[in-house]
């Protein structure tokens, strides 16, 4: 099973880009993409459709052309789901849950803090309340896995920069040490965790999936890794290969790819 996480910065543009002339070639059964940044109608044409799948959306009713998920599939899934109860992060088109059989694949866009306090104040209520919905999906018996830009990195191997972006959101203490939380450190070794499939299979890898589009970033490799695909424990027994693809660019975020040891549809 081969999935693709990837955070468009708009789709539209992806797709100018070339996205969906690569997307085809690349033999995954799902893509999971976040910042659509358009309503469903606009995404309908023929240079968004790709033979052999399907795709399901959940737009931003809050501002058009805003956030924005999508999860495009070879395989039809038994239910689609589109909100977790939250009405100010449902609006804004941040999740999508797509199920087949007992594997769920969520398509996640964790709200960025770095336009002011207003929004920080926002993202460390949104932790704080998807957190008791994550431990309840550890302890449901199903697989999961939760791709996604969660706009947070872990550690010092995440991030270039180290030092220097301490007081900057994505890489506070307090939401590093939320996902960090999740993700098993500083737990008891009886709870289940979440699986960071990339540390996983890279514990001292120094691969980035984000880089701003100021200065020369890009070019320099200063980057970030804030896009995920965080796995229950018996997944994590699975992962078999990974990829971020920087070139060629289609947005300031690369396409991450994970292999799992697992048939869907089978």
């Amino acid at each position: 099973m081969r999935i693709i996480s990837f955070n468009a910065n708009g789709l539209r543009s992806a797709a100018r880009k070339g996205f969906f002339d690569w997307f085809p070639q690349q033999d995954a059964d799902i893509l999971c993409v976040q910042e659509t940044k358009a309503q469903e109608h606009q995404l309908a044409g023929p240079e968004f459709l790709v033979d052999g799948y399907r795709a399901w959306f959940r737009d931003a009713t809050t501002k058009k052309g805003y956030s924005g998920v999508a999860i495009y599939s070879r395989h039809e899934p038994d239910e689609v789901r589109t909100a977790l109860g939250r009405e100010s992060f449902d609006e804004e088109g941040r999740y999508i849950e797509a199920r087949f059989g007992n594997l769920s694949v969520v398509s996640f866009y964790i709200p960025s803090g770095s336009s002011g306090e207003l929004r920080q104040g926002f993202k460390f209520e949104v932790m704080d309340w998807l957190a008791p919905h994550l431990d309840e999906w550890l302890a449901s018996g199903r697989d999961y896995v939760l791709c996604g830009d969660w706009n947070i990195v872990r550690s010092a191997l995440d991030i270039r920069n180290w030092k220097s972006n301490q007081k900057n959101s994505g890489c506070l203490p307090p939401e590093r040490d939320w996902l960090n939380r999740l993700c098993g450190e500083g737990a008891d070794g009886n709870r289940a965790c979440w699986v960071d499939a990339y540390r996983a299979l890279e514990p001292e890898g120094q691969d980035y999936t984000w880089w701003s589009n100021r200065g020369a970033a890009y070019a320099n490799n200063v980057g970030w890794r804030i896009d995920y695909q965080l796995v229950t424990p018996r997944l994590g027994e699975r992962l078999r290969g990974w990829s971020v693809l920087r070139e060629p660019r289609f947005s300031d975020h690369a396409p991450f790819t994970v292999d799992y040891d697992l048939e869907l549809g089978r």
